[in-house]
């Protein structure tokens, strides 16, 4: 009797965790999670680090958190979901001096950690199931082979990237969530950034993400949409103003069993600071609260970022 039971549940546990994968009412992405990080750009977007003998090495810390989730129509789910993202990401670049189509060329990589707690209600034929995880673990790694920064005047810089995120972050797809995703993505990267004479501010950042399907469950992200930015004044070593995001699936995701129109979609806005002194590492701090989310959880996020060149 007992064998049976054990069996019973775990076959609505399975049942379950497909659910979450493949419902289209809660979720735009797989288990409604962008692909890439949100709100890693704010001031100086379109500035990269000066070309250096050993590069730029830079540690960016950010939580996120959220207890909503919002269905296509903007509405909460029931779910009781609960989601807290520690990231603790490691980045290295290095500008040289080589010169591709009148740009600056640079190359990088980032080593992302995530600690993740992650719980939500899921509704099975035999009641209401919940599942949890809490893995800290290993995230997909970020590789930009190119990197190209104009300096088009005195006051106004761009640079544009190509990101290449690989899977080989821990994932396990019987888990509710996991750093890993199990896809590649192919990200072309517009950033820049505006600094007038008096120290007025404006930076932005264009990002698009093509990714390949998880074999481990048949799904496809669509194709995701992301602009940041950030708008400040400069005053001495500071720049203080406020900065944000929007972000939006521009294709729907495609999976078995899956209803067209589940596009995710949010936005942010927040405070956000800058310091910078020349022979000291720079900081950049930003608070991000979200609005108007379809398809996703709708929580606020804490980034930390901090660089040294060397």
């Amino acid at each position: 009797m007992n064998q049976k039971k054990n069996n019973n549940q775990q076959r609505l546990a399975w049942f379950a965790l497909g659910l979450i994968g493949a419902s289209a009412v809660a979720n735009g992405t797989e288990n409604g999670a962008p692909t890439t990080a949100i709100g890693v750009y704010d001031f100086g977007a379109g500035m990269m680090p000066p070309a250096t003998p050993f590069g730029t090495v830079g540690l960016r810390t950010a939580f996120y958190s959220a207890n909503v989730q919002k269905d296509r129509h903007g509405r909460a789910q029931d779910n009781n979901l609960s989601l807290d993202v520690l990231s603790i990401a490691a980045a290295y670049l290095h500008m040289t001096d080589y010169t591709v189509l009148g740009a600056k060329y640079g190359y990088g990589a980032v080593v992302p950690f995530f600690k993740i707690d992650a719980s939500m209600r899921v509704q099975t034929p035999g009641g209401p199931l919940d599942l949890e995880a809490d893995p800290f673990r290993l995230a997909d790694i970020q590789v930009l082979p190119m990197i190209l920064q104009w300096t088009l005047s005195p006051n106004l810089f761009v640079n544009a990237q190509l990101q290449i995120q690989a899977p080989t972050g821990d994932y396990d797809e019987d888990r509710l969530i996991s750093p890993g995703l199990n896809h590649w993505t192919f990200s072309p990267i517009l950033n820049a950034t505006y600094l007038s004479d008096t120290g007025f501010e404006v930076s932005s950042s264009f990002e698009v993400d093509v990714n390949t399907r998880n074999h481990a469950t048949d799904y496809k992200n669509g194709v995701e949409y992301r602009h940041e930015f950030a708008v400040g004044q400069h005053v001495g070593p500071w720049t203080l103003g406020v900065g944000g995001y929007y972000y939006r699936q521009f294709t729907d995701d495609d999976a078995p069993g899956l209803e067209a129109g589940n596009r995710a979609r949010v936005m942010a806005a927040g405070p956000a600071v800058g310091y910078f002194k020349p022979g000291m590492p720079p900081v950049w701090l930003h608070v991000y609260k979200e609005f108007d989310a379809r398809n996703r959880a709708e929580g606020y996020t804490t980034a930390l970022r901090i660089s040294h060149s060397f």
